[in-house]
Protein backbone atom coordinates (compact mmCIF):
# COMPACT_ATOMS: atom_id res chain seq x y z
CA UNK A 1 0.00 0.00 0.00
CA UNK A 2 3.02 2.56 0.66
CA UNK A 3 4.01 1.66 -2.89
CA UNK A 4 0.91 3.68 -4.41
CA UNK A 5 1.42 6.50 -1.68
CA UNK A 6 1.46 9.61 -4.04
CA UNK A 7 0.58 8.18 -7.20
CA UNK A 8 -2.50 10.11 -7.87
CA UNK A 9 -0.81 13.26 -7.04
CA UNK A 10 1.07 12.50 -10.29
CA UNK A 11 -1.59 11.64 -12.25
CA UNK A 12 -3.27 14.65 -11.53
CA UNK A 13 -0.37 16.52 -12.53
CA UNK A 14 0.21 14.84 -16.08
CA UNK A 15 -3.93 15.19 -16.39
CA UNK A 16 -3.62 18.90 -15.82
CA UNK A 17 -1.32 19.05 -18.20
CA UNK A 18 -2.50 17.36 -21.06
CA UNK A 19 -5.77 19.35 -20.63
CA UNK A 20 -3.80 22.48 -20.74
CA UNK A 21 -1.86 21.40 -23.76
CA UNK A 22 -5.67 20.43 -25.39
CA UNK A 23 -7.07 23.99 -24.24
CA UNK A 24 -3.70 25.83 -25.46
CA UNK A 25 -4.24 24.09 -29.03
CA UNK A 26 -7.76 25.24 -29.22
CA UNK A 27 -7.23 28.63 -28.34
CA UNK A 28 -4.65 28.88 -31.35
CA UNK A 29 -7.19 27.46 -33.70
CA UNK A 30 -9.65 30.03 -32.38
CA UNK A 31 -7.39 32.29 -33.34
CA UNK A 32 -6.39 31.16 -36.87
CA UNK A 33 -10.18 31.11 -37.68
CA UNK A 34 -11.13 34.77 -35.89
CA UNK A 35 -7.74 36.03 -38.50
CA UNK A 36 -9.00 34.27 -41.29
CA UNK A 37 -12.12 35.67 -41.09
CA UNK A 38 -11.11 39.07 -40.39
CA UNK A 39 -9.03 38.56 -43.58
CA UNK A 40 -11.46 37.69 -45.85
CA UNK A 41 -14.17 40.81 -44.56
CA UNK A 42 -11.36 43.31 -45.40
CA UNK A 43 -10.50 41.06 -48.47
CA UNK A 44 -14.30 41.63 -49.13
CA UNK A 45 -14.86 45.22 -48.56
CA UNK A 46 -11.57 45.93 -50.13
CA UNK A 47 -12.50 44.80 -53.31
CA UNK A 48 -15.81 46.48 -53.09
CA UNK A 49 -14.28 49.62 -52.52
CA UNK A 50 -12.09 49.00 -55.07
CA UNK A 51 -14.75 47.87 -57.78
CA UNK A 52 -16.96 51.22 -57.22
CA UNK A 53 -13.69 53.46 -57.87
CA UNK A 54 -12.41 51.47 -60.73
CA UNK A 55 -13.21 54.59 -63.20
CA UNK A 56 -11.35 56.37 -61.38
CA UNK A 57 -7.90 54.79 -62.85
CA UNK A 58 -6.05 51.42 -61.01
CA UNK A 59 -3.97 53.33 -59.19
CA UNK A 60 -6.95 55.67 -57.18
CA UNK A 61 -8.80 52.04 -57.45
CA UNK A 62 -5.80 50.32 -54.98
CA UNK A 63 -5.65 53.29 -52.52
CA UNK A 64 -9.12 53.24 -51.75
CA UNK A 65 -8.97 49.39 -51.13
CA UNK A 66 -5.99 49.87 -49.23
CA UNK A 67 -7.32 52.73 -46.91
CA UNK A 68 -10.73 50.49 -46.68
CA UNK A 69 -8.43 47.47 -45.83
CA UNK A 70 -6.50 49.48 -43.37
CA UNK A 71 -9.25 50.57 -41.68
CA UNK A 72 -10.43 46.75 -41.27
CA UNK A 73 -6.77 46.17 -39.79
CA UNK A 74 -5.74 44.26 -42.63
CA UNK A 75 -3.23 45.05 -44.92
CA UNK A 76 -3.53 45.13 -48.56
CA UNK A 77 -0.67 42.87 -50.30
CA UNK A 78 -2.02 42.72 -53.76
CA UNK A 79 -4.35 44.83 -55.76
CA UNK A 80 -5.39 44.16 -59.85
CA UNK A 81 -8.10 46.27 -61.43
CA UNK A 82 -8.92 45.29 -64.85
CA UNK A 83 -11.86 47.45 -66.66
CA UNK A 84 -14.64 47.27 -63.80
CA UNK A 85 -13.54 43.99 -61.81
CA UNK A 86 -10.95 44.33 -59.28
CA UNK A 87 -9.09 41.11 -57.40
CA UNK A 88 -7.19 42.46 -53.87
CA UNK A 89 -5.34 40.48 -51.72
CA UNK A 90 -5.63 41.34 -47.72
CA UNK A 91 -3.94 39.54 -45.08
CA UNK A 92 -4.19 40.08 -40.87
CA UNK A 93 -1.67 39.39 -38.60
CA UNK A 94 -2.79 37.53 -35.32
CA UNK A 95 -0.06 36.38 -33.21
CA UNK A 96 2.51 33.81 -35.20
CA UNK A 97 -0.64 33.70 -37.90
CA UNK A 98 -0.51 35.59 -41.03
CA UNK A 99 -3.40 34.44 -43.46
CA UNK A 100 -3.67 36.11 -46.46
CA UNK A 101 -7.31 36.17 -48.46
CA UNK A 102 -8.16 37.07 -51.53
CA UNK A 103 -11.78 38.75 -53.20
CA UNK A 104 -12.78 39.64 -56.19
CA UNK A 105 -15.80 42.11 -57.20
CA UNK A 106 -17.76 43.31 -60.08
CA UNK A 107 -20.40 43.68 -62.10
CA UNK A 108 -21.85 40.09 -62.58
CA UNK A 109 -20.97 37.86 -65.51
CA UNK A 110 -23.27 37.55 -68.21
CA UNK A 111 -23.83 33.31 -67.64
CA UNK A 112 -23.11 32.01 -72.01
CA UNK A 113 -25.95 32.34 -74.39
CA UNK A 114 -27.49 34.39 -71.94
CA UNK A 115 -27.07 37.86 -73.19
CA UNK A 116 -29.74 40.62 -74.09
CA UNK A 117 -32.17 39.07 -76.66
CA UNK A 118 -31.38 35.63 -75.61
CA UNK A 119 -34.53 33.30 -74.80
CA UNK A 120 -36.51 35.78 -76.74
CA UNK A 121 -39.04 34.37 -78.97
CA UNK A 122 -39.14 36.38 -82.52
CA UNK A 123 -42.70 36.82 -83.83
CA UNK A 124 -43.65 34.65 -86.70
Amino acid sequence: MSRDRGSATVWAALVATVLGAVFGGVLLLGQVVVARHRAAAAADLAALAAAATWAHGPETACATARRVARAQGAALVGCLVRGEVAEVTAEVAAGPFTPAVRARAGPPAEPAGRGPGAGRRRAA
